[in-house]
């Protein structure tokens, strides 16, 4: 399976982080080996003075997919998660200062936590409008919606079969709203989906 991510799909994120707004979606990949799951701890990895959290709806592919027109992307998926995308800011930024790839900050080791269950999509009340938050340490510091993504699930699964063949089982983690910031030993991170919490961890 694949982890593919979007970055800066929301305009307020983008804002924050004084990146253009992009005309494509932007994509990276995370390895399999940077699964976290079960409300599993995060450990911050000793080379990172600065790992922030970005908290993300997650499509999960429910059947192989290649070149797929956005008028059939639907047909895709059948569950919607919740993660988080840990980002190690100070190593992103001098990669991105050197025109550099951003993997080490990215996809490394255990930084795409991926909530115990998913929610059926036909149990959502409306699929472009869905509620998610963060919480650390009881307090929100991250709040979005669906309804504010630059590109849809559906323009996302499209951009992305162009590119990369989807597979059964294959995470799309689909960008974060405003509010990312670091994380400490020590904090409690709960991520809320329609209100329900989805998980539940502490970092370390």
């Amino acid at each position: 399976m694949k982890i593919i991510c979007v970055g800066r799909n929301y305009v307020a994120h983008a804002k924050e982080l004084n990146n253009e707004i992009p005309d494509e979606p932007v994509l990276f990949l995370k390895p399999d080996t940077a699964l976290l799951r079960n409300n599993d701890p995060f450990y911050i990895p000793e080379w990172s003075q600065d790992v922030h959290h970005e908290i993300e709806l997650i499509v999960r592919i429910n059947k192989l997919g290649k070149n797929i027109d956005r008028k059939f992307a639907h047909r895709y998926y059948v569950e919607i998660g919740l993660g988080i995308d840990f980002t190690a800011r100070d190593v992103q930024n001098v990669l991105k200062d050197k025109g550099l790839p951003w993997e080490k900050a990215k996809a490394f080791d255990y930084s795409a936590v991926v909530c115990p269950e998913f929610v059926k999509i036909d149990s959502l009340p409306d699929l472009s409008s869905i509620g998610f938050r963060l919480d650390v340490n009881g307090k929100t510091v991250q709040e979005g919606n669906s309804a504010l993504m630059i590109f849809s699930f559906d323009s996302i699964i499209s951009h992305v079969s162009k590119y990369f063949t989807l597979k059964m089982g294959d995470l799309i983690f689909t960008g974060t709203p405003a509010g990312v910031g670091p994380v400490k030993i020590g904090d409690r991170l709960e991520g809320y989906l329609e209100g329900k919490k989805k998980f539940d961890f502490l970092v370390k």
